[in-house]
């Protein structure tokens, strides 16, 4: 789950993390009320008016502007609310501003010259070990650092039987180059947010940049969290933090009928229970001549009610020509799960693509005479051989 920018600051800062203060606001007159609290709180005279969406690239796509006045607040913010904000990773149709988060400005004159650099944490799943990969080079463009001088790039593994050690920390403030003051806070800053990402069960931080300031504090600019969806059964408070403006609305709706549904770009829609066979259909669909439309899992429990709900996040996508059905019976009987499909299509009563069922297990026989008999425009196989090739028919 991903969460926005103010969201994680607050979070790693209840763990010691420095950070860039600031406060959300939804409106241009918030915005101004913001800067007014902040610069009581920091002293700070700018503020910076940040877009809160769930991607990166917000600057370069307009979404983060410095404000030299009052005045300048409440103009930005007036822009940057409610525009359709487009990065590389929001794609062509961008994303809608809902709120703005003005923060205090830390490029200030000091002692020396301020200082960007990248951290991430995360698990390195050749490995099965967390990572923390850091850089001197933070700013905008850490993926041209990465692809165009890697050697800058620094990692350091940590062994899950004894955590993250004080040597590997000293090890990442030397890398970086800090010394005096900047290092002291640099292992304070190293220490605090890898214990906040081992405590809130993320799946990754990426801090960028991490600041040294010209007074040598090391603060987080930047922070981007993604939560383990699988681990918030143990973390309401953070699951509240959801922010489903910025999902696709169709797999919110899917979730809240427990389907795992994610939408791709293809023409054939995909209905499977279990990941791996979730898996197996998108490349015999890729096989056959088409492409998959989506990813979607029914889990084991494939009634009609699910059936049905299944049908209806499908047939959203104008993009579907024909729909594959593919369900091993091993918990759930293939007979149910033909005549919830049975009962779904005569329900809907709108379907018009061409469906093909593959039912393989428990009483799969029984489930294919109950889709041949069942009057409908419904297609159905034994094995994924036949299914692809029906997929192929309907397609020509």
């Amino acid at each position: 789950m991903n969460i926005h920018e103010y969201q994680g600051k607050e979070i790693i800062k209840k763990y010691g993390v420095a950070i860039q203060e600031g406060i959300i606001a939804n409106t241009p007159d918030e915005a101004v009320e913001a800067a007014k609290k902040l610069t009581a709180q920091t002293g700070t005279k700018w503020h910076v008016v940040k877009a809160q969406v769930h991607a990166g690239g917000r600057g370069k796509g307009g979404g983060i502007k410095l404000a030299k006045s009052l005045d300048e607040v409440k103009d930005w913010s007036s822009k940057i609310i409610g525009m359709t904000l487009v990065t590389k990773q929001t794609g062509a149709e961008g994303k809608k501003v809902n709120s703005v988060l003005i923060s205090q400005d830390v490029f200030y004159p000091g002692e020396s010259e301020p200082k960007e650099y990248y951290m991430s944490v995360l698990l390195n799943r050749a490995t099965g070990r967390n990572i923390i990969m850091y850089s001197t080079e933070g700013g905008m463009d850490i993926e041209e650092v990465a692809e165009k001088t890697p050697h800058l790039i620094f990692k350091e593994e940590i062994d899950p039987k004894v955590g993250l050690q004080q040597f590997q920390v000293r090890q990442i403030a030397f890398n970086l180059g800090v010394t005096g003051e900047a290092y002291k806070s640099m292992i304070k800053f190293v220490n605090a947010l890898y214990s906040a990402f081992e405590d809130i069960d993320a799946s990754m931080f990426e801090i960028n940049p991490v600041l040294k300031t010209s007074d040598n504090k090391i603060i987080a600019v930047d922070a981007k969290v993604n939560l383990d969806d699988n681990a918030l059964f143990r973390h309401l408070d953070l699951e509240a933090l959801r922010d489903t403006r910025e999902e696709d609305p169709t797999e919110v709706e899917a979730a809240e009928h427990d389907l795992n549904y994610v939408k791709l770009d293809g023409n054939v829609g995909c209905m499977v229970n279990g990941a791996g066979l979730a898996m197996a259909t998108m490349d015999i669909i890729k096989v056959s001549g088409g492409e998959p439309a989506n990813f979607l899992d029914v889990g084991g429990t494939a009634d009609a009610n699910r059936v049905e709900q299944a049908f209806h996040i499908i047939l959203k996508d104008p993009n579907v020509k024909a729909i594959l059905v593919n369900i091993f019976g091993g918990i759930v009987r293939c007979d149910r799960v033909a005549q919830g499909i049975v009962d779904a299509y005569k329900n809907m009563g709108n379907i018009t693509v061409p469906i093909i069922v593959r039912l393989q297990g428990t009483n799969a026989e029984e489930a294919k005479k109950i889709i041949d008999n069942s009057g409908l425009k419904v297609f159905s196989a034994i094995e994924l051989q036949e299914a692809a090739d029906l997929v192929k028919k309907v397609l020509n």
